[in-house]
């Protein structure tokens, strides 16, 4: 619009200039009171998405959960870089979240303490309570998260994941293309962990569990991997004993997940490879002990063989090779669809980031 009153068309090669610089004059007048008309706001609003604030509070608590307990401080640059992204984030959110109520698939009170009642499940009360203090969360912080995460589920669901038909000839076109993926050079063993261990956690990692169970000393972690053994033996859910107890951060979150390690890697470790060869897939080890660099005892562990996969190529036939060319086809469309998706709601959207301006103000002094 603005172009349209600057540049003349070609059929108005006549107007007197006077006229034009007039007209031009009011409009950039209009333009600049309907600018600050609008743009308005608080102190406490760092951005708006259709008139929705998007409050400084909600930022800086996630900010403050983005730094956990790291001791060493960003720079002010680095600081409003990390608020930018976070910004970003939250408005993209209250897009899909606006989007979602217009199509009536805003997640129900019950669909968020169903969920609630799920994560509390794990934790005494009292312990529930210090897992939120941790994160810097109320209650109605999280289930505010919550209603979030399961209202972009039904929306994605419904919009984009339900539309996705992943046919045979896809399937047979990519495993064409890509053949020797399947081509496994050496046995490639799908193993799961449950670690103990005596060492302290890093210090910005406060819980490795959901019980946040830690073992001290050697003896206590003997006595516990003993304890954990023991129930596996007796029927105890491998992958839930390992999120409740296993003292491994990157795993245990998992149910004790390695994914697929090869022949070569657990050579590694004879003692490991030893026992895992003498068991088939559903079976766990006996305990093993773990050792540090200098090959000091610093731990204990359990394995578990999911499966195990002789070397050769996999054929087309084979379900799992379908399988996993079907959910590798299926993950990249939904994300190359997400992302289209998300990028046409913005376009949609009356998006306003005051605390970018802000930024840009400032640095550019």
């Amino acid at each position: 619009m603005l172009r349209a009153l600057i540049i003349p068309h070609k059929s108005s090669a006549l107007i007197p200039r006077l006229h034009q610089m007039a007209a031009v004059g009011i409009a950039s007048l209009a333009i600049a009171a309907a600018w600050g008309c609008h743009r308005a706001h608080g102190p406490d609003v760092v951005a708006t998405v259709n008139g929705k604030p998007i409050m400084r509070a909600e930022v800086e608590q996630l900010y403050q959960n983005n730094l956990g307990d790291s001791q060493q401080q960003p720079s002010k640059e680095q600081a409003d870089i990390v608020r930018l992204n976070i910004i970003r984030q939250l408005i993209d959110e209250e897009i899909l979240m606006q989007r979602a109520a217009k199509l009536n698939l805003t997640a129900t009170d019950e669909e968020v303490d169903n969920q609630l009642n799920e994560l509390k499940a794990p934790f005494t009360q009292e312990e529930f309570n210090r897992r939120l203090a941790e994160k810097h969360l109320t209650l109605e912080d999280l289930k505010r998260q919550i209603r979030r995460s399961k209202t972009e589920d039904k929306l994605l669901n419904k919009e984009i994941n339900s539309k996705i038909n992943i046919t045979d000839a896809d399937i047979s076109s990519y495993y064409n293309a890509h053949k020797s993926e399947f081509n496994l050079i050496e046995p490639m063993y799908h193993l799961a962990q449950i670690i103990v261990t005596s060492q302290p956690l890093p210090q910005q990692q406060q819980t490795a569990n959901l019980q946040n169970s830690k073992a001290t000393n050697d003896a206590e972690a003997r006595k516990k991997i003993e304890m954990l053994h023991n129930r596996l033996e007796s029927g105890e859910d491998f992958g839930l004993l390992a999120q409740n107890f296993s003292e491994r951060p990157d795993t245990a979150s998992n149910g004790g997940d390695m994914g697929f390690v090869s022949e070569s890697q657990l050579h590694s470790s004879p003692e490991v490879y030893a026992a895992i060869a003498k068991i088939k897939p559903g079976q766990i080890t006996e305990v093993l002990p773990v050792y540090d660099a200098q090959h000091k005892v610093v731990g204990y562990a359990i394995y578990k063989l999911l499966d195990k996969e002789a070397a050769g190529q996999r054929e087309l036939n084979d379900p799992r090779v379908q399988q996993s060319i079907r959910s590798q086809l299926r993950d990249a469309r939904s994300q190359l669809l997400r992302n289209a998706y998300l990028e046409m709601l913005r376009d949609q959207a009356r998006v306003e980031n005051f605390f970018a301006e802000e930024i840009f103000k400032n640095g550019a002094q």
